[in-house]
């Protein structure tokens, strides 16, 4: 397969061409299954399948400025073993501000849980970053759905984020969400404006009318606070420590 260059993912265009990699993805699948049709054949009650998710597709607004967002996931494998890749990629005033890309070899350990190993690469802000990946993901009990990432970069760089999601359903078709994500950093980097410990709560409420159960638009909020020395180079870098948005999306998988 032709590597993917991740300049050209990150760049000014780099909105679609996430769309189109995690489309590539699923267009793949059918293939791919067939390559192990006979594999397959024998054991059929475990078959190759796919996912692509967007789980947040969207504008966000505040105070007239606009920004733009897309959180989307896709895998391929089987019940034990998949392999994921992970997008995170946000848009200020047309351009590219914040940019991660994961490939994750995923293993499932427990009903419902999956540790996950693999690459992480920051793009944007820069000077871009490499982080070795370990993690869990999975659902917890009462179905709050947890992901926990622990990343190792060069020079003794370390990072951790904690994330929770829950559902919490009006009805069949009306659905809110609460969200949040914890960010932590073992040491001060400047250049990219985090600091060591605590570095940056994002929190989100989002709800969703699932017209069907893979198409889903949505409204709600979200709000980002940096703390500490993430903080303080915020102020020094004139950039708001704290932010609230108005967000109008689309979740959709297939």
């Amino acid at each position: 397969m032709k590597k993917t260059n991740l300049k050209t993912v990150t760049g000014e265009k780099s909105f679609p061409a996430f769309i189109a990699i995690l489309l590539t993805a699923s267009a793949l699948s059918p293939s791919l299954a067939n390559a192990h049709g006979d594999s397959m054949h024998d054991h059929g009650d475990n078959p190759v399948l796919t996912k692509v998710m967007f789980d947040q597709l969207e504008l966000r607004d505040q105070d007239g400025e606009h920004s733009s967002v897309i959180d989307a996931q896709a895998w391929i494998g089987k019940d034990l073993h998949k392999f994921w890749l992970k997008v995170d990629d946000e848009k200020y005033g047309g351009k590219t501000q914040d940019a991660e890309v994961q490939a994750l070899y995923s293993r499932a350990i427990a009903p419902y849980w999956d540790l996950q190993l693999g690459l992480r690469r920051d793009i944007k802000p820069e000077p871009k970053n490499n982080w070795g990946v370990i993690g869990v993901q999975g659902l917890a009990p009462y179905f709050f759905d947890l992901n926990a990432a622990l990343f190792i970069g060069d020079s003794g760089r370390t990072a951790a984020r904690f994330s929770a999601e829950y559902d919490l359903l009006f009805t069949q078709r009306l659905i809110l969400s609460p969200e949040i994500e914890f960010n932590f950093y073992g040491q001060n980097d400047s250049e990219r404006i985090t600091g060591s410990g605590l570095s940056d709560i994002n929190a989100g409420l989002r709800l969703r009318y699932e017209i069907y159960r893979e198409l889903a638009p949505y409204i709600g909020i979200n709000w980002e606070r940096k703390f500490g020395s993430t903080a303080d180079f915020a102020r020094t870098s004139g950039e708001n420590i704290s932010d609230t948005e108005w967000v109008l999306g689309l979740r959709a998988w297939f």
